[in-house]
């Protein structure tokens, strides 16, 4: 197995603790280290809502395919389907 099939990049959704309604969908190749990050308070779209945990992560071994499905779910069909399908 090469690199390339070895190492998987992550769509996730995160729900900020103390603002439930608030959502962010990102992607990464490294979850722990994004959630970190986004805990941090560094990240300009998640600063404000700290802390964040994560709703659902998932994992793509295909970069194009992972980049892609966030650019759905950041659509407005692709959110609908989010809150129906991924989210508690």
């Amino acid at each position: 197995m090469n690199e390339s099939t070895s190492k998987f990049h992550y769509v996730y959704i995160l729900r900020s603790i103390p603002f439930p309604t608030q959502t962010y969908i990102g992607y990464t190749n490294d979850l722990n280290r994004r959630l970190r990050r986004h805990n941090s308070g560094k990240t300009f779209h998640t600063g404000k809502f700290c802390p964040w945990k994560i709703e659902t992560a998932i994992a793509l071994t295909d970069k194009h395919t992972a980049l892609a499905f966030e650019r759905y779910l950041k659509s407005h069909s692709g959110k609908a389907f989010a809150r129906k399908r991924l989210m508690a």
